[in-house]
């Protein structure tokens, strides 16, 4: 008798995995959840808004899994998943209420996938939001035994009046950078090209773990700001650099002039220029530093900074916004 064992399927380390990953989505659980993981569909309640609009995001890791293959350090990668998708809709000053995740393999491991839903929680609790429900979904002889993909999709909300969409954003304006954890989830094609040895020592860590810092969440700081401050635009750099995020702030025809001397690149991103990679090319794939980027009236800079450095977050004012023109300039 062929059973679905036989085939590569096995049913019993789905279940297993199922239990293991439960108690992890249930420490996310906030008011609002209906449903319980293991139903059909997640279930949350919208509560009292005026007129709320519903923002969403969907992403993954991309290659940064491969570094987590590689050193069998699975509990992070999560974490890059939720940021991705929650400081995406955050953009729009939306609230991040729900998350669902997507984990594929060829072969499931009950505690390898344990792990990355691990991430994935600690992820929604330090952005606010609730982990009800996903998929995993067990492919043999499709993804390569010890490989995992791992993809998100979070949905937040912001009453219509509220949403920041860079309509307000005039000439003169000021542009803070929130620092970044480090290279965050993009660019990895070229960072496993330039950096093969793992077990390196950098800077007194072990390269790998450099690598798999996790991207910064930037949820409730931005929150709170946005309760005291008016803050007229914001980009998440991610993939592009600064080039080609900083410029979706914007509704008109700005320019956002970027002072490079105004905050601390990572000595990771000094290290790939020193292998050969040129700064135009940095600044177009990497964040260099900068995660998060806001665009307010000069007169709330210096208090917008302060309010960030209370929270525990380092800011710079790192350039301003001149009328006329389009992209970024560099100085």
């Amino acid at each position: 008798m062929i059973t679905y064992k036989d085939s590569g399927v096995n049913i019993e380390e789905g279940y297993k995995s199922v239990k293991l990953i439960k108690r992890h989505a249930e420490r996310t659980f906030i008011p609002g959840v209906i449903s319980n993981i293991g139903s059909f569909a997640g279930l949350f309640e919208l509560g009292k808004y005026e007129n709320p609009v519903l923002v969403s995001g969907t992403d993954g890791v991309g290659t940064k899994l491969d570094i987590a293959f590689r050193t069998k350090k699975y509990d992070t990668v999560g974490i890059d998943c939720v940021a991705m998708c929650v400081n995406d809709i955050l953009c729009h000053g939306a609230k991040p209420l729900f998350f669902l995740d997507y984990l594929a393999c060829g072969k499931l491991e009950a505690e390898v996938a344990e792990q990355l839903v691990k991430g994935v929680s600690d992820g929604c609790v330090e952005a606010g939001c609730a982990l009800i429900g996903g998929e995993t979904a067990e492919m043999p002889g499709f993804y390569r035994d010890g490989e995992y993909d791992i993809a998100g999709f979070a949905v937040g909300v912001v009453e219509k009046h509220k949403i920041i969409d860079g309509s307000s954003v005039c000439h003169g304006d000021v542009l803070i950078g929130i620092e970044s954890s480090g290279i965050h989830s993009n660019g990895y094609s070229l960072v496993r090209k330039l950096i093969r040895d793992l077990e390196a020592d950098f800077n007194g860590d072990k390269m790998g773990e450099v690598l798999l810092t996790p991207t910064k969440i930037y949820v409730k700081a931005v929150q709170r700001l946005l309760e005291e401050f008016e803050i007229k635009a914001m980009a998440h750099i991610t993939g592009g650099g600064f080039y080609e995020n900083i410029p979706r702030m914007f509704k008109g025809d700005f320019t956002a002039v970027i002072n490079k001397n105004s905050f601390n690149v990572p000595e990771i991103f000094k290290y790939m220029m020193s292998l050969g990679v040129e700064e135009e090319l940095m600044y177009n794939t990497f964040n260099m530093g900068i995660g998060f980027v806001l665009c307010v009236s000069e007169e709330d800079d210096f208090k917008v900074i302060k309010t960030l450095e209370a929270l525990g977050y380092r800011a710079y004012n790192i350039g301003h916004v001149e009328a006329g023109g389009a992209g970024v300039c560099l100085k």
